[in-house]
């Protein structure tokens, strides 16, 4: 883990809200740039990436600069679309936030590797988590309080919706008390301490209420240019993860061919297929491998209809699902489930 650490990157997006906290403060941060090895003029190309480990230390840096215990939290206030590149754009044509917790896990990547989301679905509610891969504690502290305070600071100012019923926060409660009221009032809501995970605690049923602002046509769009965009920053990840990602994004619509994966892949048939035996694998392992992990994922933290989940696998007859996950787990879905 700290080895791909060390590789991972962060958008210039995605420092920006710092950044510019940082100026309201009165910090001239140029210093600090310098100190930790980011070019200034790099941070003018929105399509620029630094080390995530660079990202780190310059958080730290901001957070003893500006002397304040919510640095992080108080940050969100300056997030706008554009500080999750395509993927802010992305989310404001989706027709329901179920839909948009569906494409952050896929795209999130382009706007760095800060940390990964996960959704999982039990009991009514829906908790929408993040994990940071920052290793100094309190700059894992300031980064989650970031990110979920812009989260929900992204879907009061652009979804004009306000979806989150708890915020749960892995970390312990400031020691100042008189802090607590800044979370309040950032979140409008009960926020807990020391609890398993970070997220926000989402009713179930409010997955689902349509979006207004939703635009098919233009979501298609951005997918398809964030698709390029993936493509581009991961074109260093093995052929297998990166086949795995379009089929992320694909199989819904159908089952890709693998003709048709080499394509978005820009090589031929029988590259991809050479490029998958180099790494010990064929692509009807790579697909059948992914589709046994959404089942699973599926089965375990939804309650969508075994049909359904058929068809979020691709398949064009729920029997063939059937078949498929008794193959490959010696246990009937329903069984599994129960």
């Amino acid at each position: 883990m700290m080895e791909e650490y060390n590789h991972s990157l962060a958008s210039v997006p995605a420092i920006n809200p710092y950044l510019k906290s940082a100026q309201a403060c009165g910090i001239d941060y140029l210093p600090l740039l310098e100190k930790v090895g980011i070019d200034p003029m790099v941070l003018q190309d929105n399509n620029q990436r630094i080390a995530s480990g660079a990202m780190e230390q310059l958080l730290l840096l901001l957070i003893d600069a500006s002397d304040d215990p919510c640095f992080g939290l108080n940050s969100s206030r300056f997030i706008e679309p554009a500080s999750y590149s395509v993927l802010g754009y992305i989310s404001m044509n989706c027709s329901t936030l179920r839909t948009i917790q569906a494409k952050i896990p896929i795209f999130e990547k382009i706007v760095g590797d800060m940390g990964v989301t996960s959704v999982e679905v039990a009991d009514g509610f829906a908790l929408q988590r993040w994990q940071c891969k920052f290793s100094h504690p309190l700059a894992v502290r300031h980064e989650v309080e970031h990110v979920l305070s812009s989260w929900v600071t992204y879907a009061r100012n652009f979804l004009n919706f306000d979806p989150h019923d708890t915020v749960w926060f892995e970390h312990s409660a400031p020691q100042d008390p008189a802090l607590l009221a800044n979370y309040q009032e950032k979140f409008g809501c009960e926020v807990l301490f020391d609890k398993p995970s970070s997220g926000l605690r989402i009713r179930e049923d409010k997955l689902d209420i349509p979006l207004p602002q939703a635009n098919e046509q233009l979501l298609n769009m951005l997918l398809e240019h964030a698709t390029r965009l993936l493509a581009e920053i991961t074109q260093n990840q093995r052929v297998t993860d990166q086949v795995k990602n379009l089929l992320r994004l694909m199989l819904k619509q159908q089952t890709p061919s693998s003709e048709v994966i080499a394509e978005k892949l820009g090589i031929s048939s029988r590259t991809l297929q050479r490029k998958l035996g180099e790494e010990g694998t064929q692509y009807k392992d790579v697909l059948n491998e992914l589709r046994l992990e959404l089942a699973l994922y599926f089965l375990k933290n939804t309650e969508l209809s075994l049909e359904s989940i058929a068809y979020e696998l691709g398949y064009g007859e729920a029997r063939s699902f059937y078949r498929s996950f008794k193959q490959w787990t010696g246990r009937t879905a329903g069984s599994y489930r129960s």
